[in-house]
């Protein structure tokens, strides 16, 4: 990637500070009580208080005795590291684009600026349905299908066998989350039959200007939870929620780090919230990390979950289609954009109270519109 191009460089108030804090306190959980054949519902209590406390408190949490095979991980991981040591030519082969949105890429773009990173991602559904348009009107389904490099040659493999592993750690998760908000213990599992969730790895390559660029800018995850392996570089911050303090993640061998994602804040009427992170880069070091997005089905239709609304709290989003959410955010990915791409607080019920600037209002009312079903597809392209 050599020097810095202008595009990679954060505004001043968003560039990363080269000294930092390693984060005190982000909860270490161990998972085995949830494990064991014979539970003992005394540590399962303790363990369902840690995840809400760690829900409510930090965002954020890691797992320790989550049971994934360690030698699954090893060899996903030694497969990414083999896939981006390839040329260019051999990882723009299964390059993705606006039709084909699976696959390698090296030019993406959060909040506006590029990141430092070349990713590759993969649905674990195979085919993954979705919304054909972005018309919320238009009910057709459309399939993205998978892009499998031809070297290495075992990487659909053990990436195949490795997105089990996450789907089954993930939904053991939502059932510990679920039981902490109060919930049946499977009240989530319904959402999840047709599943949009996908895996990417990571690579952020040394940079020559640390303090100007970032592997991944400030962002919110928009689906439900992320789980991520990281390598023992380091680089995940997470901004505080006490202070909003960004501070940093130490790896810790073998552990998954768990992120709350924006669609638990709005299940769960924000009782949880999704918190902003990014990824620093440095000039020595190449990283890489593998994170496993968990999403529903395209026909999920995201509200909060009526069990956690009364007269007293009442619904804080209004429901949206998280197929065409996602859809719109797919196709975002391949333009610079010069407002913010769509979020969830588009649909908080709130939201318009907040407006203060002439251009966010002018971005919601359209994304208003476009959620009720009233702006056509091609101008519904160019608000994103």
């Amino acid at each position: 990637m050599g020097e810095v191009d202008p595009a990679f460089i954060q505004d001043p108030e968003h560039r990363p500070k080269l000294c930092f804090s390693e984060a005190e306190g982000i909860p270490m959980i161990d998972l085995s009580p949830s494990r064991e054949k014979e539970k003992d519902p005394s540590a399962l209590d303790r363990l369902v208080k840690e995840i809400g406390s760690a829900c409510k408190e930090w965002g954020f949490f890691q797992v320790i005795n989550h049971g994934v095979p360690l030698d699954h991980r090893h060899k996903v991981e030694a497969a990414a590291r083999e896939f981006f040591g390839e040329s260019k030519e051999e990882k723009n082969k299964v390059r993705r684009d606006a039709v084909k949105v699976l696959g390698y890429y090296d030019t993406e773009h959060t909040k506006n600026v590029r990141d430092w990173k070349e990713v590759f991602d993969f649905s674990v559904e195979e085919p993954t349905l979705v919304p054909a348009s972005l018309d919320p009107h238009n009910q057709d389904v459309t399939h993205w299908h998978n892009q499998w490099p031809h070297y290495p040659p075992y990487l659909r493999e053990v990436c195949q066998e490795y997105a089990k592993d996450m789907v089954k750690l993930a939904l053991e998760l939502m059932e510990l989350i679920a039981l902490s908000l109060g919930l049946p213990q499977k009240r989530f599992h319904e959402f999840f039959k047709d599943q949009t969730s996908f895996i990417r790895l990571n690579h952020y390559p040394p940079c020559p200007s640390p303090h100007l660029a970032l592997g991944v800018g400030r962002h919110k995850d928009s689906g439900v939870l992320t789980i991520l392996a990281q390598d023992d570089v380091g680089g995940l911050e997470v901004k505080r929620k006490s202070d909003g303090e960004w501070v940093r993640v130490r790896p810790t061998p073998n552990a998954y780090i768990i992120n709350v994602g924006d669609m638990i804040q709005v299940w769960s009427n924000e009782a949880y919230e999704s918190v902003e992170h990014r990824v620093m880069v440095n000039s020595e070091k190449e990283r890489f990390s593998i994170p496993f997005f968990l999403n529903p089905s395209h026909y999920t239709m995201v509200e909060p979950l009526e069990e956690l609304v009364n007269e007293n709290n009442p619904a804080k989003y209004k429901p949206y289609n998280w197929g065409k959410f996602l859809v719109t955010r797919k196709h975002s990915n391949f333009m610079k954009l010069d407002v913010e791409n769509i979020q969830i607080y588009h649909f908080k019920r709130s939201h318009m109270i907040n407006l203060e600037h002439t251009k966010a209002r002018q971005s919601f009312q359209r994304w208003e519109m476009f959620a009720i079903g009233k702006i056509p597809e091609k101008y519904a392209n160019n608000i994103n």
